[in-house]
Order: C-alpha cells, then sequence, then structure tokens
C-alpha cells in the first residue's frame, strides 16, 4: 500500500534528519537508504528531497559541503548541526508522543 503523501508529508524533515545523524550523504546516497532502511515505503524523489534539503540547510539544522573524488563529478553531502541534533531529539520525542496518541486511539494496536 502506498503512503498518502499528507501522512508523509509532517514526517519528512524528521526522517531526513534522522538519516544524516548515522553519517554524512549526499542527494541520493539519502534517497537510497531511506528506501532501503524503510522497505521501500519511503521513497522520496528529486523533486522533494532538494528543496527540503536546502531549507534544512537554510535554516541551520544541516551543512552541506562539496566534495570530489578521484574520477566523479563533485557532490553535495549534508550532515547535520548542532543545531540539527538538537532539533532531531525534541523531534523524535514528539515523534514517540504522537506514535503513542494515535495507537491509543487505533484502539492500542500495533501495527508495526
Amino acid at each position: 500500500m502506498k503512503l498518502d503523501r499528507e501522512l508523509l508529508k509532517g514526517a519528512t524533515e524528521t526522517i531526513v534528519l534522522a538519516a544524516l545523524d548515522r553519517q554524512p550523504l549526499h542527494g541520493y546516497q539519502l534517497v537510497e537508504h531511506l528506501r532501503t532502511q524503510s522497505e521501500g515505503i519511503l521513497a522520496l524523489g528529486e523533486g522533494t528531497l532538494y528543496p527540503l534539503l536546502y531549507k534544512l540547510e537554510a535554516n541551520g539544522l544541516v551543512r552541506g559541503r562539496w566534495e570530489k573524488s578521484a574520477g566523479e563529478r563533485r557532490k553535495r553531502v549534508y550532515s547535520l548541526t548542532r543545531k540539527g541534533h538538537r532539533c532531531l531529539a525534541e523531534r523524535s520525542a514528539q515523534w514517540e508522543q504522537l506514535v503513542r496518541g494515535v495507537t491509543l486511539i487505533l484502539g492500542g494496536k500495533s501495527y508495526a
């Protein structure tokens, strides 16, 4: 079943911050990481990801830097800032509260 875009919209920033918490990634790596870690459930397109990364960078939550490896074209690699780590911690706590509340409303069933 494909996720409703509106359901995903509220969680996308948190998901990206969580992925970058583990290691710095460039855009394509980030898309692949999210897809594989979520077993294909979270498949973000470039049209969603790059504007989001630019917004997160403008808000000081991530930092992008250009890297170039031998024989490859340069890539913009993103990592969390201190502010991004703090924001992720806050959002993670809020997410846990939201999941608990929704689960209780749905009758205590876990759908994981």
